[in-house]
């Protein structure tokens, strides 16, 4: 595979002033489909993260009511995504054109939020059961959650991803094998890969997620051990690749 083109955060925006002074209308593009598929990746990265914060509200066995509701994960979702991108998501209806999101980021962003909250209030008799404590809404089943509804109302295709997924409808195709692989050999970094495919037709950005120590409960050692979910534990460390959030932009928009 030829390496793909790999971008961090600190270059991003050396790449959108390029683009907008010496780019042709096609680069132009390619540069706002990137950094709106870099925004969904990090708001997705977002939703995880605060249901990783809420994991031991949502499974405490001796609470009923955790008052986790659709509107609490709203708020703390963007101050999540504010935090990790410097971008206030109440001012994304600005239309000015000094405003660092770009058009298609405008009206993409909302609508995974709105999916985000579905699936948050979807869980809710899950999350309020009294008595149980593991419950299976972690941060993995929100996000394949979350990307799969907001990929059936979106020309946008939006992904979790990893190289042996637990969750059959996580299956890398053919190109995100091959970047998985890629991956797995570079060190924990806020890079992500960004490739033009099909002949230009589609612009595919992955962006990896790495394992936290909070993951390993399940996905540490022992390697082979029944987590409690039921799966056999990978054997990870903290660090360690553990899949990637995948999304795909059509750049020829009917």
């Amino acid at each position: 595979m030829r390496p793909p083109l790999v971008l961090g955060t600190y270059l991003m925006t050396l790449v959108l002033c390029l683009s907008s002074v010496l780019a042709s209308p096609p680069e132009q593009l390619r540069a706002e489909a990137e950094e709106t598929a870099r925004l969904l990746a990090k708001l997705l990265q977002a939703g995880r993260l605060v249901i990783e914060h809420n994991q031991s509200l949502i499974d405490d066995p001796h609470r009923g009511d955790k008052g986790f509701t659709p509107d609490v994960f709203e708020l703390q979702l963007r101050e999540q995504f504010r935090t990790r991108t410097g971008i206030d998501l109440t001012t994304i209806a600005d239309k000015s054109p000094t405003f660092a999101v770009p058009p298609l980021a405008r009206e993409l962003l909302p609508a995974l939020i709105e999916a985000s909250k579905e699936v948050v209030r979807d869980a809710q008799v899950v999350i309020n059961q009294r008595g149980i404590g593991y419950k299976n809404f972690i941060p993995a089943t929100y996000g394949s959650q979350a990307a799969a509804r907001f990929s059936k109302r979106s020309h946008v295709q939006l992904k979790q991803t990893a190289v042996q997924p637990r969750n059959p409808k996580n299956e890398p195709d053919e190109y995100e094998s091959s970047v998985l692989r890629w991956l797995a050999g570079r060190p924990n970094s806020e890079a992500y890969v960004s490739e033009l495919t099909d002949s230009g037709k589609n612009l595919r950005v992955m962006m990896p997620i790495y394992y936290i120590r909070e993951c390993l409960a399940c996905h540490g050692e022992p390697k082979g051990e029944w987590d409690i979910s039921g799966y056999p534990k990978e054997g990870a460390h903290e660090g360690d690749l553990a899949g990637a959030i995948s999304v795909r932009i059509p750049l020829e928009l009917k």
